[in-house]
């Protein structure tokens, strides 16, 4: 093996490292599933290295799911999808409309909006862009926007999906680095709301640029009443969840299960669904479940050969020998932290980068808790930017828009993220504030 120590952390790696790498590079371009993919580097890495018995794969796989914090994931996607199904999701447009479509620009920021309410319920992306989608861009179209620009705004605003909570960004990141995840949750909180009020933003500026929307309906206290009441029960869910996890009544895994059978509830009684869309609404949940839980399952056991091998250590030690300038290193972090984002899945990035990007961290003071809400904003860049760009995948197969042109609308959008992870990045307080 041609793998030695130099010094208490710096390492050099031979073929038993690199092979697997590569192995794993060219699988990706062959558009094998990243489950695999991970699975055979995580096999071929344990071989070649020797470092710990290949019967540690199939504990580590067993071992790896077998979390409480977990279950969370599948309750807050079948809510997102019992609340698309019942209509509430209609009803919580209604009353960001009421709120902001007074406005010019309304209609393009009751949509971020609505994203971010969303985004308190499913704590996924995609399933915000796919349902936001759905109810709004057809809309924006017709108050002026461009198709491909009115595709980029709904997939930027669906990217509060992983930062506001409850995000499953951050179920994950927390199990992984075992940080609690309502500690997350709470510090995530300025973040997310910072986000979603950055993407309003840019989206008046474009629209002031480009004279895309101009509504003419005014502010009206009477219709936002009239919008809430008839939407009580809707948002009713996202209180129950964010407030019961605030105040310390649920754990993020029983705040989910309560918002299901909530929504369930609410559904039934209004006669919205019945008994008999209970099979398509599990399966579809399942199948958004069965595609996360194997990412997890399969990159714990290479996480692990990596922690082995003492990668993580190498990799902080080889930074900062580098560079003495935190600010060089946090940007250095940003910078992979947006590559991988832009190629592959949060949740990957998050299994395999976090436990490797911490000790740098560390290293230059950096605060456990900030570092994982800078870590999932800079991931979060990746829906809207190719190739992967996932939220511009969903909105593109919806509409039949190119994803080119869609990517070519979300630029500004990208930029204006980037201006908040920088700022996330070098004003930790805007983490913290709430833990102190």
């Amino acid at each position: 093996m041609e793998l030695y120590q130099q010094d208490a952390f710096e390492l050099v790696l031979g073929w038993e490292f690199y092979l697997p790498l590569l192995l794993a590079l060219i699988l990706i371009v062959l558009a094998v599933p990243i489950w695999a993919v991970l699975g055979v580097t995580s096999i071929s890495m344990l071989y070649l290295s020797g470092v710990l018995p290949l019967s540690l794969l199939g504990e580590a796989l067993f071992d790896g799911i077998d979390a409480f914090a977990l279950i969370a994931v599948p309750l807050f996607i079948l809510t997102g999808d019992v609340l698309v199904r019942t209509g509430l999701s209609h009803k919580l447009l209604d009353v960001a409309e009421a709120l902001v479509g007074g406005f010019r620009s309304g209609f393009g920021t009751a949509t971020v909006l609505v994203c971010g309410f969303f985004a308190c319920i499913s704590g996924s992306d995609a399933a915000g862009a796919a349902g936001v989608g759905r109810m709004t861009i057809d809309r924006l179209v017709e108050q002026g926007y461009p198709k491909p620009y009115a595709c980029a705004l709904v997939a930027s605003g669906a990217c509060t999906g992983i930062l506001i909570p409850p995000s499953i960004a951050y179920i994950i990141i927390g199990l992984i680095l075992g940080i609690s995840a309502s500690t997350l949750f709470l510090a995530a909180m300025i973040p997310g709301l910072l986000v979603m009020l950055t993407i309003m933003i840019t989206n008046i500026i474009m629209n002031r640029i480009k004279g895309y929307e101009n509504a003419t309906q005014g502010f009206s206290f009477g219709r936002l009443w009239k919008a809430i009441y008839d939407g009580r029960y809707a948002l009713i869910v996202p209180f129950i969840i964010l407030g019961g996890i605030y105040s310390g009544i649920f754990t993020p895994t029983e705040a989910a299960a309560v918002a299901v059978v909530t929504t369930i509830i609410i559904g039934l009684s209004q006669r919205t669904i019945t008994l008999a869309d209970f099979p398509k609404m599990l399966a579809s949940s399942a199948k958004v479940n069965g595609v996360i839980v194997p990412i997890i399952a399969f990159s714990l056991p290479l996480a692990q050969t990596l922690a082995a091998l003492e990668v993580p250590q190498g990799f902080a030690h080889s930074m900062t020998s580098m560079t003495d300038s935190e600010t060089v290193i946090i940007l250095m972090m940003i910078f992979i932290l947006i590559v991988a984002g832009c190629v592959m899945e949060t949740t990957p990035n998050i299994v395999i980068l976090s436990p490797i990007l911490l000790p740098l961290a560390q290293e230059i003071g950096m605060n456990e808790i900030h570092f994982c809400i800078m870590m999932v904003t800079s991931l979060g860049v990746g829906f809207i930017t190719p190739p992967l760009g996932l939220n511009l995948f969903v909105v593109s197969g919806l509409t039949g828009t190119p994803i080119l042109k869609v990517a070519g609308k979300a630029v500004p959008y990208v930029l204006a993220m980037l201006c908040v992870v920088l700022l996330l990045a070098f004003v930790p307080q805007l983490s913290l504030w709430a833990l102190d």
